[in-house]
């Protein structure tokens, strides 16, 4: 059975995006250019957001220190010794906010990383409180001639939630940036924490009703992981009550749920997050990892006989 998105998963995978895009595999190069947040400056606020460790999931080639260049590099030899040769590669400035500089320093960041040989374009992980129209302006230009898209850390959709978890940024600032990023051509991508301190099912399906509304291209879930030497950690050892840890299967249930509801043309590029064991507190899923655990999703919705947008509603 084929389905709209032009192949016989259940859902619209980034995977199948990519090489409808592209023509072929493409690897995305993880880097950091040595940025912060303004929440951890003290312009907004300070400590970072609860759950923030970004030393939990940089791979080992990716220090601020290194030239791009050099990172770059590294991480191509990296993913060919354990993984399949690509010949095109995405540039993804993942590490806390990277729009977070002046316009000019942003020209000369991303600039390095799209002169390197075979870098087709650039992903971008940052905050909405951290554009601006000029800013988005750069953006929709390289837009023009190379791949780019601009991931939103969105989190939820509650207000208070992003209070709880020190954000310092609204639901509404992100409604702002997604528009004004669609609106000029940009990619756009958005993260989910599902699982976050005192959340419900009713916020669960406030996020999904935005995700159908929103002009997102892109879209990642993970599961909330409390991490070790974070902020979230004090907080779950004093009231451990205030946290809600679904199992693998109750998760995968859920997930299911909300996939089924989503617009077919939603790309879903994540469903679930991995830490490494010695930094992950809870929850405790055994040693699982990401293509497992995806492999356990798509054989509960072949079970189901359901897939992406069998239930979507505006």
């Amino acid at each position: 059975m084929a389905f709209p998105w032009g192949d016989n998963r259940r859902f619209y995978s980034y995977t199948s995006y990519i090489r409808k895009t592209f023509g072929g595999r493409v690897q995305k190069l993880t880097i950091d250019a040595g940025f912060t947040c303004p929440n951890r400056d003290g312009r907004v606020g300070l400590g970072g957001c609860t759950f923030c460790n970004n030393e939990s999931f940089n791979p080992s080639y990716c220090k601020p220190n290194k030239p791009i260049s050099q990172q770059l590099a590294e991480g191509i030899e990296f993913h060919e010794t354990r993984y399949r040769r690509a010949e095109k590669y995405i540039a993804y400035f993942q590490a806390y906010s990277n729009t977070y500089a002046s316009l000019s320093e942003l020209k000369e960041i991303y600039a390095q990383a799209l002169a390197f040989p075979n870098v087709v374009g650039i992903i971008v992980g940052t905050r909405p409180d951290c554009v601006d129209a000029e800013k988005l302006d750069f953006f929709a230009h390289l837009a023009k001639s190379r791949y780019v898209s601009i991931e939103y850390g969105v989190e939820t959709c509650n207000n208070q939630t992003l209070s709880r978890v020190n954000r310092g940024h609204t639901f509404e600032q992100s409604v702002w940036a997604i528009r004004e990023s669609a609106q000029r051509g940009i990619g756009v991508g958005a993260h989910f924490i599902i699982g976050l301190p005192r959340e419900t099912i009713s916020d669960i399906d406030v996020m999904v009703q935005q995700l159908n509304i929103l002009p997102i291209n892109t879209v990642k879930f993970h599961q909330l992981q409390i991490i070790r030497n974070t902020l979230m950690e004090a907080e779950y050892q004093l009231y451990p009550e205030a946290f809600k840890f679904y199992s693998i299967d109750e998760y995968l249930q859920l997930l299911m749920g909300i996939v089924e509801r989503l617009r077919p043309n939603l790309i879903i590029e994540r469903l679930t997050s991995e830490a490494p064991p010695p930094s992950l507190v809870a929850p405790q899923w055994g040693k699982l990892r990401t293509d497992q655990l995806l492999i356990r999703f798509e054989r509960l919705m072949t079970e189901n006989d359901t897939w992406q947008g069998k239930k979507f509603k505006l």
